[in-house]
């Protein structure tokens, strides 16, 4: 057996299965940042999973059209967020309640959609252009991890670098000083000439984008089409990743990549012959499992931003 492909196999799918995590919980991170929960992560996803496929579906078969997707699904994900924004902030709803709604209707709409377009059909043509893996020249002939890091699709390494892009606007610019200042405390920013509702507004708007690409990515490179269940709950995984990474770009990427592990470790189990002694299902409902078990152990631990969904009445100062 040969356990240097076992292990770069397991390794490069832990990425693949990470992307779309990672760019959910950045999202994450830029809404409750700014003191907006965002329950509605998953919602954004799916949203952001149909435009990317409809999209690619009718740019086929131009080699960009999975790109055209992808940007497709970076503008329905901020239009798709502004409901939640205009909720939470303008009339100072409940984020909770507001999220959860978000994420019924984003399905709903989105299976509607797709069956008015195909026919009704619930889910659209397989996609017959969609990303392909990019090798790194030269790094990806490193034994063991040049299959498993440089032999990655185009939108795992935008991902990696969208982490770095996001904690230095978070915690080196003046923009990130000012979200970070609204979500601990609104009233002193605002004190200081911060306009506490526009800055939120931004933050939403960047958290529907980046959850989008999430749910595009998972359309565009691993399931080549888009159905009810093409997300199936990622958005509430990325929530745990956010909480679990401490509301930082860096610990989301880090819980993203542990809850990438128990998608990949599927394959892994298979390669075993495990499945003999332990049902399929159990091993498909691990990430769920630790999406529970760190949930529980710690959210009662973890400091949330201190003005995390408490509306801001301008008159309260």
């Amino acid at each position: 057996m040969d356990w240097g492909m076992i292990i770069s196999n397991l390794i490069h799918d832990t990425i693949v299965f990470s992307t779309a995590l990672i760019f959910a919980a950045l999202g994450g991170v830029f809404s409750e940042r700014s003191g907006v929960v965002n329950i509605a992560l998953e919602g954004m996803m799916v949203i952001g999973a149909f435009a990317g496929a409809v999209v690619t579906y009718f740019m086929q078969p131009s080699e960009l059209a999975p790109w055209f997707g992808l940007l497709a699904a970076v503008i329905a994900g901020a239009i798709f967020s502004l409901p939640h924004a205009v909720a939470s902030i303008t009339f100072k709803s409940d984020q909770t309640v507001s999220g959860v709604a978000l994420n019924f209707l984003a399905v709903g709409l989105a299976v509607y959609l797709t069956k008015i377009i195909f026919n009704g059909a619930g889910q659209t043509e397989t996609l017959k252009v969609v990303f392909s893996k990019w090798e790194i020249p030269v790094l990806s002939d490193i034994p063991v991890l040049g299959h498993a890091i440089f032999e990655a699709y185009p939108t795992s390494y935008i991902a990696f670098i969208l982490v770095f892009v996001a904690w230095y606007v978070i915690y080196k610019t003046p923009f990130g000083l000012r979200i970070r200042a609204v979500g601990e405390h609104p009233r002193a920013a605002d004190t200081v000439g911060i306009n506490v509702n526009r800055t939120r507004y931004i933050a939403v708007i960047l958290s529907g984008a980046l959850a989008a690409m999430g749910g595009a990515t998972i359309a565009l490179t691993t399931t080549s089409n888009f159905s009810h269940n093409t997300v199936s709950g990622q958005g509430f995984i990325a929530i745990a990743a956010m909480i679990f990474g401490k509301w930082h770009p860096v610990g989301a990427m880090g819980a993203a990549l542990f809850f990438g592990v128990a998608q990949a470790v599927k394959s892994l189990v298979q390669v075993f012959g495990l499945t003999k002694y332990v049902p399929i299902e159990f091993i498909y409902m691990l990430p769920y499992i630790l999406t529970i078990f760190v949930l529980a152990g710690f959210v009662g631990r973890s400091s949330a931003p201190a003005a995390s969904g408490k509306p801001y009445d301008t008159g309260s100062r």
